[in-house]
């Protein structure tokens, strides 16, 4: 990949999505009022799919554009 940036950009966006869905998944599953919600667990499960979104990215992102034979 020669284009960085881009790549940092558009992994980060994905990875902050990927967050944001783990915790919506993670809460959506037991808590009925927002007291019941077990927040360290919550963030850890959103954090632990941060992690995994960046290390994916490393495959490649589909998002940016390779530039081939250059």
């Amino acid at each position: 990949m020669t284009n960085w940036k881009k790549w940092a950009v558009a992994a980060l966006i994905r990875a902050v999505r990927t967050f944001a869905e783990a915790m919506i998944a993670y809460i959506g599953t037991g808590a009925v009022v927002l007291g019941d919600v077990n927040w360290l667990a919550a963030l850890s499960a959103g954090a632990f799919g941060f992690v995994l979104a960046i290390l994916l990215a490393l495959t490649g992102l589909p998002e940016v554009e390779q530039d081939e034979g250059k």
